[in-house]
């Protein structure tokens, strides 16, 4: 019986505990979603200087149209993020950081880089 209880006990604490968590679950897993262009549009707000000089040299298109990338990139990912959590146009938020996404990965070069393509995809790999 000792099990049972144990059981009984722990199953009694998590029905208890998502009932007081219930009503922030959406808001943490829609955190959890855009996590990672949030912390990449912070990082660009603070490293703005290095993001426009690396598309600038990377480029060659000069300060303002690098400039004015980083700046897109930055309000098209904070953006994005903020419309998300608050459940505002969702659909066309979701839409903007897929074309973020795209734009990255043409202007990063990150498509041609293979070394890039296959780190991740063995890691992909590993993980399965």
């Amino acid at each position: 019986m000792g099990q049972n209880d144990l059981m009984g006990t722990a199953e009694d604490f998590a029905d208890q505990f998502l009932r007081v968590t219930k009503q922030h679950l959406p808001h943490v897993a829609r955190l959890c979603l855009i996590s990672t262009f949030l912390e990449d549009g912070i990082r660009m707000w603070f490293q703005w200087g290095e993001q426009r000089d690396y598309i600038d040299t990377t480029w060659s298109c000069g300060y303002a149209l690098a400039s004015a990338f980083v700046f897109l990139n930055l309000l098209g990912q904070l953006t994005g993020c903020i419309l998300v959590l608050s459940r505002n146009f969702v659909q066309y938020a979701c839409f903007g950081l897929f074309g973020i996404i795209a734009l990255q990965t043409i202007a990063y070069s990150i498509l041609w880089d293979l070394k890039f393509l296959m780190r991740s995809s063995r890691t992909s790999w590993a993980q399965r």
